[in-house]
């Protein structure tokens, strides 16, 4: 996908699209952490802590239940 920069006011921005936010997991309101290298540029989505660790359980009782089975038809 390429994106290119939009004028807003003094500054300009990067409009990303609802379904990469949804995949995300991320709000307009979720803070993120930026990383350059002087080439690249990187979001990072900043956690709430406590919704990382729900996800991570949910991710952990997933796991446990069909584990199995995804390693299955990764197969």
């Amino acid at each position: 996908m390429t994106k290119t920069l939009t004028k807003h006011g003094n500054s300009y921005a990067l409009v990303i699209d609802k379904p990469i936010l949804e995949l995300l997991r991320v709000t307009p309101e979720t803070p993120f952490e930026i990383v350059s290298d002087g080439r690249c540029l990187v979001l990072i989505p900043v956690r709430d802590p406590a919704e990382e660790r729900k996800f991570q359980q949910a991710l952990e009782r997933v796991h446990t239940r069909f584990g199995r089975a995804m390693k299955k038809l990764a197969e």
